[in-house]
């Protein structure tokens, strides 16, 4: 009977921790999400920033800050909306369907095209204007540091396509306009419709706007698919692009200045399924970093590469640790990630995670070459666990501008909401 008893009194015990466990989860059966938690697995402090179911952060690369550094801009199912990070409180900027560009490094605006057109409106007096129609087909990606210029691209209408050979074209015409807004799910289908897309060598033109004008000028025609603009955070007149498509069939980063001079390729494959992507710039525009796999699925590598030097510095990672986009704090100090579940390249078996990265150079005691890859680590932490998360919508990790907070979306808790988690360990805090 005694045994009996302690049996019954293990069972309870164990049902007791289960439960308390499980309250200590933030749950997806909540009808609005918490505001905060500790996140029991990590001890870093998880904060909800925005209150609109369908809410969401920019893409990783996309700048959201404005120029205070004390407000971010994200979206709504509504428009537009600006958030103050110290006090919480948000309004919005703009109203009805559009498709936000970024928000400008000088001057506080948002960018944004609608119904055909390039606008912006200034987030503090709400003055907005129209600056340019697009060309047909057209989409605007990147706005320059000193906030002069805009850059896309469009298919053009005169001239044949090339397809490749050995490669079955598309059966039906690709989409010619802007892709999927940024906070839009990542279709089941996305490689086969890529190799389809790339296969095809639409005619295309990457084009610059004068802000002040409305100009538009082409500075570079391809056959190639071109996608992925990013202006340098720092250098007016610098963009960088990609060759879009499977990544293991592209020569994928390029730049090339503003009026059409210097075009570069930034890293060269040397292996048979190598791939590189999802560039992004460093806060002082002096480095490319990128997402490089040696080859692809198997060895994982932050790769960056010295716009001024050509230097080049390869951080390793673990399979786990491999994240669909990075990024890194204003002094190059941290990086982030935010995660893959197993559907991903990496097939990482327990990769759904939110990471802060520590990168720590190999010290070179042999060879002194200033062409030698220098070589390192990424060391890993966990800051959010995101087992509930649907990777079909990217969290899209960006540090804020005071390095305390990696902010991100996520649809946890079914809508998507824009979140953020602390640096530092959990104990008393400020604001985001």
């Amino acid at each position: 009977m005694r045994k009996l008893h302690f049996a019954v009194l293990g069972a309870l015990l164990g049902v007791w921790t289960l439960a308390v466990q499980f309250a200590a989860q933030p749950s997806a059966a909540n009808s609005e999400p918490p505001l905060s938690w500790m996140d029991p697995d990590t001890g870093h402090r998880v904060v909800r920033l925005t209150k609109e179911p369908g809410s969401a952060s920019l893409y990783f690369n996309q700048n959201g800050y404005l120029p205070d550094g004390k407000r971010l801009i994200y979206t709504t199912p509504g428009g537009i909306s600006v958030l103050n990070l110290e006090t919480r409180e948000s309004r919005q900027i703009v109203e009805g369907r559009v498709r936000i560009i970024e928000a400008g490094r000088r001057n506080p605006r948002v960018y944004y095209i609608r119904e055909g057109a390039v606008w912006f409106t200034d987030v503090d007096t709400g003055d907005t204007r129209k600056i340019a129609a697009l060309p047909r087909g057209g989409s605007l990606a990147t706005v320059n540091a000193d906030e002069t210029l805009l850059a896309g691209t469009y298919v053009e209408d005169s001239g044949a396509a090339a397809p490749r050979t050995g490669v079955t074209p598309p059966t039906v015409p690709a989409p010619t306009g802007p892709q999927p807004a940024a906070g839009t799910l990542q279709p089941a289908n996305r490689e086969s419709s890529l190799e389809a897309r790339w296969a095809a060598r639409l005619p295309m033109a990457l084009y610059t706007v004068n802000i002040q004008t409305g100009d538009i000028r082409v500075i570079h025609r391809s056959n190639d698919w071109l996608n992925h603009l990013l202006f340098s955070p720092t250098d007016p007149s610098l963009l960088m692009f990609c060759h879009e498509g499977p990544w293991h069939l592209v020569d994928r980063i390029w730049t090339i200045r503003s009026g059409g001079t210097d075009l570069k390729k930034i890293h060269t494959r040397t292996m048979a399924m190598e791939i590189f992507g999802h560039e992004f710039w460093s806060a002082d525009g002096k480095t490319i970093w990128y997402d490089l796999q040696t080859p692809r699925g198997e060895d994982f590598w932050l790769a960056g590469y010295r716009v001024d030097t050509g230097a080049r510095t390869w951080y390793h990672l673990q399979r786990n640790e491999w994240s669909i986009h990075f990024n890194v704090t204003r002094d190059g100090a941290l990086f982030c990630g935010d995660g893959g579940d197993p559907g991903q390249v990496a097939r990482a078996p327990d990769g759904q995670w939110i990471y802060l990265f520590r990168p720590e150079l190999i010290p070179n005691r042999g060879i002194q070459d200033p062409f030698f890859i220098q070589p390192g680590m990424l060391r890993a932490e966990r800051l959010v666990n995101m087992s509930r998360h649907q990777y079909r919508l990217e969290p899209n990790v960006s540090f804020t501008p005071d390095q305390k907070w990696v902010v991100f979306r996520s649809n946890m808790f079914g809508p998507s909401y824009v979140f953020a988690v602390e640096v530092a360990k959990a104990g008393p805090a400020a604001k985001p």
